[in-house]
């Protein structure tokens, strides 16, 4: 019988790698954000909705301050707001975690 030698254990044990983990660029906190922002922008869509004319008799709701001031304030913010929420990146405490 052949004896093993060390070579060979010494070779089998070289050949590990680590495998990488699959890297989002986006973590949990920027889908939150971005979620929270998609609901602003419906909000504000849903505050500028109402009923419209109606021919024969003039709605002067349509130019109260919640359709023509604070729906479309409320949308712009959601469409600002949503930069910040995808760049956003957490801060790394964990110093484990450096080797990228």
């Amino acid at each position: 019988m052949a004896k093993e030698t060390t070579k060979a254990t010494a070779a089998k044990a070289a050949p590990t790698k680590q495998v990488k983990k699959n890297v989002f660029p986006l973590d949990k906190i920027n889908f939150v954000l971005i979620a929270i922002c998609v609901v602003l922008i419906a909000l504000g869509f849903i505050l500028m909705a109402g009923s419209p004319n109606e021919g024969s008799t003039f709605n002067y709701d349509i130019f109260s301050s919640r359709r023509t001031v604070v729906g479309p304030t409320i949308a712009l913010l959601g469409f600002v707001l949503m930069v910040p929420a995808i760049m956003y990146k957490k801060k790394n405490t964990n110093a484990n975690n450096e080797e990228a």
